[in-house]
């Protein structure tokens, strides 16, 4: 069924909407598997240290990242192809299923080496659906939004990525008040993929009813009559196409850099720091992330708003220049802190820093890109940097701290932030109305 582009306020506002929920259960889905190993790494890893159970589970996490690239390339060329609402569908399903796997997967202890096997294929699935799902979402959300608003719009593909991470933590905080230790250890963490897979079906629903971007329908209005051309050449492929424009890919690549690995740093990672480093415990590393999360999140439409009056630019040498600087203090001083809300005081100020990447950073992306080839060009070179930097951040951190050098986890971290800084300096503003994202309002 065709759902045309919803021209009124109101059902383009619905849209983005909808769009938007589907993207917070699928990264709720995403994070529940981070924020619940410290309970269900021994079900499926039981031998060794738990800081080794801790590697086994990141390492897990990580490959699931290095999905996220074919993931990218298969539903961004799909998005552009055939809607950015039909990969939007088919993203959330993917991840109902992953959820579903994880929570139905029975222990070691009953199907000894099939269980973590189990536990790898359904993060194979869930990262071919987060890979598809970041592109497609950040081109339809950059696509529904006007040009005025576009950076305050498409700020919200963040703001609910973190609200499905503040969701997954509110779960987690949740059960640990109704579930003793033992129960949670037990059976508990497989509620919250029993949770995530429900809500997947919600949010089909949801994006069954969501209309195509008016640039899609532009662009596909154009296909026939391109088609009667005769030529004796094939059409190029999409990687082809996409090949067309390497600036813009080696831009996206370095813009995402030094954004992933500290966003990762400060949000996922943060929970095992708290514990393994600070010495809280698990129930108040929850809480902790919990505030945090609730405060950060109200910076990315903040941070897109900015964006629409001052440009992108500013914004990302703000936070360039914050992540070079700040990291190694402000992780020096989160190591030796043994009070509450003076970890979630600096948490916070890490991730205003980094909002300053992560509110802007699809619509910049979007703006690079032509219409033909912008899910693709938007997803496929973040997926690739995301995978072997943002996913391998917690395997990074943990096997540095194993190894008695955690300090170079911290450098390593500013060192990249460091390299896109340099990348923001010298790329040009993207807001000018009279580039790729012009025609679509």
């Amino acid at each position: 069924m065709k759902i045309p582009y919803p021209s009124a306020p109101v059902s383009r506002l619905r849209s983005i909407v909808s769009g938007s929920i589907g993207n917070l259960v699928e990264w709720y889905d995403w994070y529940a598997y981070s924020a619940f190993a410290l309970y269900f790494a021994p079900v499926f890893f039981p031998k060794g240290s738990p800081n080794a159970q801790l590697l086994n589970t990141a390492a897990i996490f990580a490959v699931g990242f290095l999905m996220r690239p074919l993931g990218a390339w298969l539903l961004g060329a799909y998005a552009d192809q055939h809607g950015r609402r039909a990969a939007l569908l088919l993203s959330v399903q993917l991840m109902a299923g992953g959820s579903l796997l994880i929570a139905a997967t029975p222990g070691y202890a009953r199907i000894g080496i099939v269980a973590p096997v189990m536990l790898l294929l359904a993060r194979l699935v869930q990262g071919l659906s987060v890979g598809g799902e970041y592109g497609t979402s950040a081109t339809y959300l950059s696509e529904m939004a006007g040009a005025r608003h576009r950076g305050f719009w498409s700020s919200f593909q963040y703001l609910t990525l973190m609200g499905g991470q503040l969701l997954a933590l509110l779960v987690q905080l949740g059960l640990q008040q109704l579930l003793t230790p033992p129960e949670m250890s037990a059976w508990g963490w497989r509620v919250p993929f029993v949770i995530g897979a429900m809500a997947a079906l919600g949010a089909l629903y949801l994006r069954t009813h969501m209309g195509e971007t008016a640039a899609f329908e532009k662009q596909q209005a154009a296909v026939p009559s391109a088609s009667n051309v005769k030529s004796t050449s094939p059409a190029p492929s999409q990687l082809q196409v996409l090949m067309q424009h390497p600036r813009a890919v080696f831009t996206v690549v370095g813009l995402t850099l030094g954004g992933t690995l500290a966003f990762y740093t400060f949000t996922t990672y943060a929970q095992k720091f708290l514990v393994n480093t600070a010495g809280f415990s698990k129930e108040q590393t929850t809480v902790i992330s919990f505030c945090v999360m609730s405060v950060a999140l109200l910076f990315q439409p903040l941070m897109g708003a900015i964006s629409d009056r001052v440009g992108r630019r500013p914004v990302l040498l703000f936070f360039g220049i914050g992540a070079t600087v700040g990291t190694v203090p402000l992780l020096r001083l989160l190591a030796h802190t043994h009070d509450a809300w003076a970890a979630v005081s600096l948490l916070v100020a890490a991730l205003f820093v980094v909002s300053a990447y992560t509110s802007i950073s699809a619509v910049v992306k979007a703006e690079l890109f032509p219409t033909e080839i912008r899910a693709l060009g938007v997803g496929l070179p973040y997926a690739l940097t995301v995978a072997i930097f943002g996913g391998t951040a917690e395997y990074v951190a943990l096997f540095a701290k194993e190894q008695g050098v955690e300090e170079w986890y911290y450098w390593y971290v500013t060192g990249c932030a460091l390299l896109s800084l340099l990348v923001y300096w010298r790329m040009g503003e993207t807001r000018a109305e009279n580039g790729h994202m012009a025609g679509n309002d």
